[in-house]
């Protein structure tokens, strides 16, 4: 059983849809406001039996695959896998083998009793006590502490190592990140040790890493888990599984580098925020961010590494569209710090001080440069356009070509030279528009094949892919002829890799409308409409090249011509 079924046979699209907006039962069907447009009167209609939904107001439809990945932002395979992991379904993608996917599951079980094991050490130990009283003094809660899942690893070589060692493999524990190899053969020793555990979760929940902070002098302060089959370092924002409704409720993400600084404005009340986990801001992580803000502040530590750090992050954010801005604390505090001594009011205020992100780039790309000296001032200006260049919006970029000119004092004609010429432009998206695509033959077509797919296979044989060239439903049938090929059931899902998100809609809103049950003869009969109308197409074509043959006087061609002309009127007349 492909994965897909076993996420429908245990998920339920009211389930799902009840997580975004609130479904009220009008007839057959569940309705509530639409999650994907503010309205007021609800034209967001779900269908519980046949597991699909549509708005009437701005068009969205599809299944439940479709509403995760359009809330969520996410692509197919990531919403497969997204819902795979909240129902704790053993998930495998196209590149795994069936032996990778099993090691994957066994990380995550071994990672989850570590968990188990490292929040007992902190809780039921007296070394956990001193590490529980550790973090009192740092003025985290017992709340914030248990919300957050926080542990300990004691302060031993082999504590973790002499636990687990009677259920797994060192080999297992090795791959999960949990142990290392000692300096003799068959030795082995725990990654962490006398440290707070901070686990890192996968957007559903799932514990992927952990990361540890000393609360002894060892080096280094800070160690986190080594990438392992479900960890990619870069490829997560930490806290993200924690704080994404509030990101998404305040529209801006606060993003800042470490646990502790989480914790500490987690605790405070300020929760749009995730962490990098001290590693420099990657595509990955924006591109999670992305799904759920489309504004960003960078509040790094202020020293100077942060603020390097910052000038990294802030053109990677500004190049995937998000609006940037950059808080720099003062005294070179980093947030948990700032927050101990001045408070979270104080913080709040900074807030809404912090710096566009792109006058912190024109400010520190000229800090200890001579702007007198040209040589200086070119490279300078030339270093910007390079960033500007990569910006994806053509009105962005002429804004911050205009902010530059003005602030290097350079005419703005001689900065646009240096701008490649083909520079990328946004498209503006279509509006939607509830106008029926398909023809009456075509609709009833699916209508029929989705609620009966009995008739699939009695209508194998006449199904030519001529038939669907050129309609707006080609590629649904595509997929459709596909599935009787390889006598495999159809259902709505297989179609979310092959067609555009506006189509796919459409054919939710077709498919959700309420049809009388048909039979064998009329779903033949709208495949011979379809074929009669593809071959009406053909005629008029071939009938164009016969008057263009005419006036050449290509007598050879003409004559091929009219007998394709005949057969196809014969064909007609036979449908």
């Amino acid at each position: 059983m492909e994965i897909t079924e076993k996420i429908k046979q245990v998920a339920s699209i009211i389930e799902i849809a009840s997580q975004y907006t609130t479904l009220k039962k009008r007839g057959k069907k569940w309705v509530g406001l639409c999650p994907f447009h503010s309205e007021k009167t609800p034209s967001f209609t779900v269908d519980e039996e046949k597991q699909l939904f549509h708005c009437f107001g701005c068009g969205s439809g599809g299944d439940l695959f479709s509403l995760v990945m359009e809330k969520e932002n996410l692509t197919f395979p990531e919403t497969v896998r997204f819902l795979a992991e909240k129902y704790h379904i053993p998930w495998q993608n196209s590149h795994q083998t069936s032996g990778q996917a099993r090691l994957e599951e066994k990380i995550f079980e071994i990672n989850e009793k570590a968990l188990a094991y490292f929040r007992h050490n902190l809780f039921k130990t007296p070394e956990g006590q001193k590490a529980f009283d550790y973090l009192k003094s740092r003025q985290f809660s017992e709340e914030t502490i248990k919300k957050l899942r926080l542990g300990y690893a004691l302060n031993s070589w082999d504590s973790l190592y002499d636990v687990f060692k009677t259920s797994y493999s060192p080999q297992d524990l090795e791959k999960a990140g949990l142990i290392i190899r000692g300096q003799t053969a068959g030795e082995f020793r725990d990654r962490f040790r006398g440290r707070i555990i901070f686990p890192i979760f996968t957007l559903t929940g799932r514990v992927v890493a952990f990361g540890g902070r000393t609360i002894f002098d060892a080096q280094p302060k800070y160690l986190n888990s080594p990438e392992t089959q479900t960890f990619i370092k870069g490829s997560l924002l930490y806290g993200l599984n924690f704080t994404k409704e509030e990101i998404r409720k305040a529209g801006e993400l606060i993003l800042i580098e470490g646990y502790a600084d989480f914790a500490s404005l987690y605790q405070a009340g300020i929760q749009n925020i995730a962490a990098s986990m001290g590693t420099s801001l990657t595509p990955q992580q924006i591109s999670q961010a992305r799904r759920y803000a489309s504004s960003i502040i960078i509040n790094y530590d202020g020293d100077e590494a942060g603020i390097k750090a910052a000038l990294r992050a802030v053109p990677l954010c500004l190049e995937h569209s998000l609006k940037t801005r950059v808080l720099l604390l003062p005294e070179n505090l980093d947030p948990d710090g700032y927050l101990r001594k001045y408070g979270p009011d104080r913080y709040r205020q900074l807030i809404k001080k912090s710096y566009d992100g792109f006058r912190f780039l024109l400010y520190h790309y000229t800090r200890n440069v001579d702007l007198n000296v040209a040589e200086e001032k070119s490279r300078v200006a030339r270093m910007i356009m390079d960033e500007i260049k990569r910006l994806p919006d053509a009105l962005v970029q002429n804004e911050y070509l205009h902010q530059t000119a003005d602030f290097l004092k350079i005419e703005e004609n001689l900065l646009r030279k240096i701008i490649e010429t083909g520079s990328r432009t946004t498209q503006p998206k279509a509006s939607w528009q509830e106008e029926e695509l398909f023809c009456p033959a075509e609709k009833r077509l699916l209508q029929l094949l989705f609620n009966q797919p009995e008739l699939m296979l009695p209508l194998a044989n006449e199904f030519d892919p001529e038939c669907f060239e050129g309609l707006p439903s080609e590629a649904v049938f595509r997929c459709l002829q596909e599935c009787i090929k390889k006598g495999r059931a159809w259902d709505f899902s297989q179609l979310q890799e092959l067609i555009k998100p506006g189509l796919l809609s459409h054919v939710a809103r077709t498919l959700q409308e309420e049809a009388p049950a048909g039979s064998l003869g009329e779903a033949l009969d709208c495949l011979n409409t379809l074929k009669k109308v593809s071959l009406q197409k053909k005629l008029k074509e071939v009938q164009k090249e016969i008057t263009l043959s005419e006036k050449k006087g290509d007598k050879e061609k003409l004559t091929a011509l009219l007998y394709q002309k005949h057969e196809i009127t014969r064909q007609i007349l036979t449908l």
